[in-house]
C-alpha cells in the first residue's frame, strides 16, 4: 500500500458507483482513511466491507447532500467518526440533457441542486476542517477537488441547463482557490470527457438513444482512469498544485 496519504482522512461524494467508487479504492491504496457519501447505503455498505478486507479504513455515510442539513450531518459524522477532514472529493453529479425549449423544469431542479447546491452544502461545511488540517495535519497541506465536465469549457446544443452547471461549478472552484491556496488549501477542477459511468442512464429512454446514435467515441475513460487521475492530484507535494486538469478519451476529438 502506497502510504502518500497515511493518516488523512477523505471524504469522496456519488460514491455509491462510478468514478466515486473508484476514487475511494484508489485514495484507500494511498494509504487514506475514506468517507464515501450517497443515498444508496446498501451499496455504500458493500464497498466499505470491500475496503475493510483489503485493509482499509472506510466509513459509509447515507446522505442526501441537496438538503443543506444532510450535508453537514454528513461532515460532522466524518469528523465524530475519524477526527479530521483533509481531502474532499465533490464527485456527485447528475446530467439530464434535452432541448430547453419545451423543457422539464424540475430537471433543471434537480440538476442545480446537485450539481451545484450540493456542492456548495459539502465544501461550506467542510472548509472550516480543511484549513484546520493544513494548519496541523500530517502532510500541512489540504485538498478539494471538485468533479466538472468538458461541458464546463464548451457548450452544446441540448446540454443548456448542464453546460450552466458545469460553467458555474468551474468558476467557484477558481474563486474559492484564489480565497485559500496561499492558506494550503489546494482546490482544483476535474473536467472529465465521455466516461463509462451510470450518468447517461438518468434520461429518459428517448435522450438515451438520441445520445447513443450520435456517440462517435469508441473507447470512453472508465472511472478508474478518472480515480488515478483524482489520486495523483490530491498526492502532490505540498509545494504543488494543479488547479485544473483536463481528462479525454483519447477517441474524443
Amino acid at each position: 500500500m502506497d502510504s502518500r496519504l497515511t493518516g488523512t482522512v477523505a471524504i469522496i461524494t456519488g460514491a455509491s458507483s462510478g468514478i466515486g467508487e473508484a476514487t475511494a479504492r484508489q485514495l484507500v491504496e494511498h494509504g487514506a482513511s475514506v468517507a464515501v457519501v450517497a443515498r444508496r447505503k446498501d451499496r455504500l455498505d458493500a464497498l466499505v466491507s470491500d475496503l475493510e478486507a483489503a485493509g482499509g479504513s472506510a466509513l459509509a455515510v447515507e446522505a442526501d447532500i441537496t438538503d443543506r442539513g444532510q450535508a453537514e450531518q454528513a461532515v460532522q459524522t466524518v469528523i465524530d467518526r475519524f477526527g479530521r477532514v483533509d481531502i474532499l472529493i465533490n464527485n456527485a453529479g447528475l446530467m439530464l440533457v434535452g432541448p430547453i425549449v419545451g423543457a422539464d423544469v424540475e430537471e433543471w431542479d434537480r440538476m442545480i441542486a446537485v450539481n451545484q447546491k450540493g456542492l456548495l452544502y459539502m465544501t461550506n461545511a467542510a472548509l472550516p476542517h480543511l484549513l484546520k488540517a493544513a494548519e496541523d495535519g500530517p502532510r500541512q497541506v489540504a485538498d478539494i477537488v471538485n468533479i466538472s465536465s468538458i461541458a464546463g469549457r464548451v457548450a452544446w446544443k441540448n446540454f443548456g441547463v448542464y453546460n450552466m452547471t458545469k460553467f458555474g461549478l468551474n468558476g467557484f472552484t477558481e474563486s474559492l482557490r484564489q480565497e485559500v491556496t496561499k492558506r494550503y488549501v489546494r482546490v482544483g477542477v476535474l473536467e472529465p470527457g465521455k466516461v463509462d459511468t451510470e450518468l447517461v442512464s438518468h434520461n429518459n429512454e428517448q435522450v438515451r438513444n438520441d445520445l447513443a446514435a450520435t456517440d462517435d467515441i469508441p473507447e470512453p475513460l472508465q472511472a478508474e482512469d478518472i480515480a488515478e487521475s483524482i489520486a495523483f492530484m490530491v498526492t502532490r507535494p505540498r509545494r504543488s498544485s494543479i488547479s485544473e486538469l483536463w481528462a479525454m478519451p483519447t477517441s474524443q476529438a
